[in-house]
């Protein structure tokens, strides 16, 4: 033996340990992964999960944890039946491509063709918008919990949904020119099927995508009080304890989907296959849309379509009551992932991704953007107050340990102007050019870019709160509000027993802080007071993130 062999020899045995221990690193049992993720609800004292994977058309990852029924001692299963959230607004967008399909609609009809209650805002609304969230419409949940209904406490039907629409005599924005998250939409395509095809909205869907694609343990929650069997029962986290949080409504199309994690990986295959709907309902789904500015945005029909760690995703999250959601396909890698889980505490999103990171570590690339560091100075100068002049939204910018944030979200610095929020991908850019000592921004999100503007905080005295006392009615709401001052405090007060604090923002500006509901946590108002050409306070409006702009009339001062 040479020199040379020897060296290669021996080189070889000093590497085997190495590789053998990468091989064994690389070969751990994915189910042994999983387990980890979902351990802390893997309890006979919990709610919990139930989460698959498919590869290739495969299932390769089937499992479950925690409870599917505290009560009765009932523990979940792969086969257990979840609510799906929003996870459910690509099975309505679903139906109506195929009544597209079949000539008996058209995708950029006026809705209104179909839902003549809705009012003429002078503007068309297409089915596409409404698939899309850029129809422009308020949320109907917004409104209802402003009347004093918010979802989960009464029982809303469809019909509901449409009488509140019916009131509705503006719009958030025109048509088209702007995303905002909307229910409503989702609700109107609901009906829209059953107007279209002459059947129940659950029978039509039933017949023409579950039934073709196996999907035997799937259906509609379009009466709340129905036996389901395997039905796990949602639960929330309150004071220590779990109490049940069940979705008491019969609204639907925008969710209420009773399934599975394994039929819900049956519907993934479809856009590999397109059994149902064929290669042109698979391409529509995924077509994203396009702003009138001209911007295209990741949402498409009732699915995200984005990247994720370098790699692309089609997902979709979903929320309702205790239930919580996550349906995400990576096309390249034929790789499908289900999360469905009974307690609202729970982040699907997180979860969903941890899952598929198992999977997808050989083809993740991801690029982390080189964060500088700026002087401190830089930094105190960006914060402070700030009010979005199109929602009356503020928006506080801190400085915290020597770093600006936006709420909990850490303010990364690309540059002097460009700015990561947290992990990204959301951005806040500010112009180069100020008020003073004060800069005006962006926030850019996929789906929309939202401006801010410095906004002067003020301390009202107790004279200049009492300008706020009254009653104020809107007919769009249907509920009267009275604001009244007390011990030196404004508040904003709605029969029978509700007292909402409102903290001064900017001039003439309140906020309203965040409620908890059966539904989960209700945003905050912003209680903005207007006034005639004498300054006379005359009217309010309350803004939500999805109703920007519900008008009241002051009755009494």
């Amino acid at each position: 033996m040479n020199r040379r062999h020897a060296i290669l020899i021996f080189l070889t045995v000093l590497a085997l340990p190495k590789f053998a221990q990468s091989q064994s690193a690389s070969a751990v049992d994915p189910k042994i992964e999983v387990d980890r993720i979902f351990a802390r609800w893997n309890s006979s004292e919990t709610p919990g999960c139930a989460v698959a994977v498919s590869r290739n058309g495969q299932v390769v990852l089937s499992r479950a944890y925690g409870m599917a029924d505290l009560e009765h001692g009932i523990p979940n299963s792969p086969e257990t039946v979840f609510e799906a959230g929003s996870v459910s607004k690509q099975f309505t967008a679903a139906a109506i491509v195929q009544l597209a399909q079949q000539r008996k609609l058209g995708l950029d009809d006026d809705v209104r063709k179909y839902i003549p209650e809705l009012p003429d805002y002078g503007s068309k609304i297409t089915l596409r918008h409404l698939m899309n969230h850029t129809s422009g419409l308020r949320d109907w949940g917004a409104i209802v919990d402003v009347a004093g209904w918010p979802r989960g406490t009464r029982l809303h039907t469809q019909a509901h949904v449409l009488d509140v629409v019916s009131r509705q005599k503006s719009l958030n924005f025109s048509p088209g020119s702007e995303y905002s998250y909307c229910n409503t939409g989702y609700n109107l395509l609901a009906m829209i099927v059953e107007r279209v095809s002459g059947e129940a909205f659950a029978n039509f869907t039933k017949r023409n995508i579950f039934d073709p694609l196996g999907m035997k343990h799937t259906g509609w929650r379009d009466d709340f009080s129905r036996i389901v069997p395997g039905r796990a029962i949602a639960y929330s986290r309150r004071e220590g304890s779990y109490s049940m949080n069940m979705p008491f409504e019969n609204v639907h199309g925008n969710g209420g989907l009773l399934t599975t994690v394994g039929d819900l990986l049956l519907w993934n295959e479809n856009f590999i296959h397109g059994k149902v709907g064929g290669p042109s309902l698979v391409e529509e789904l995924q077509r994203r849309a396009v702003l009138t500015s001209g911007q295209t945005i990741s949402y498409a029909e009732g699915l995200r379509v984005s990247i994720y760690k370098g790699i692309p995703e089609v997902s979709h999250s979903g929320s309702t009551a205790g239930y919580r959601a996550f349906l995400m396909r990576y096309p390249t890698q034929h790789l499908s992932v289900a999360l469905l889980c009974n307690l609202a505490t729970m982040n699907p999103d997180s979860l969903a991704h941890q899952t598929a990171d198992i999977f997808l570590r050989d083809y993740i690339s991801e690029k982390k953007p080189e964060v500088i560091s700026l002087p401190l100075n830089a930094l105190k100068a960006k914060a402070g107050l700030y009010r979005n002049p199109r929602l009356d939204t503020p928006l506080r910018l801190s400085l915290r340990d020597g770093s600006l944030y936006v709420g909990r979200s850490e303010l990364l610095p690309l540059s002097d102007t460009d700015f990561l929020v947290g992990n990204g991908p959301n951005r806040i850019l500010f112009s180069t050019q100020g008020q003073g000592n004060r800069f005006s921004f962006s926030f850019a999100t996929s789906e929309d870019t939202t401006q801010f503007e410095p906004a002067e905080e003020v301390s009202p005295t107790v004279a200049q709160l009492r300008e706020f006392e009254g009653l104020y009615h809107s007919d769009e709401v249907e509920v009267t509000c009275s604001v009244l001052v007390q011990d030196g405090k404004l508040s904003l007060r709605r029969r029978p027993d509700t007292v909402r604090p409102l903290t001064s923002a900017y001039n003439d500006a309140f906020i309203a802080p965040s409620v908890r509901t059966a539904f989960g946590e209700s945003g905050e108002w912003v209680v903005r007071f207007r006034r005639d050409k004498d300054g006379h306070v005359v009217s309010l409006s309350i803004a939500l993130p999805r109703a920007y702009d519900l008008p009241f009339v002051r009755l009494t001062r």
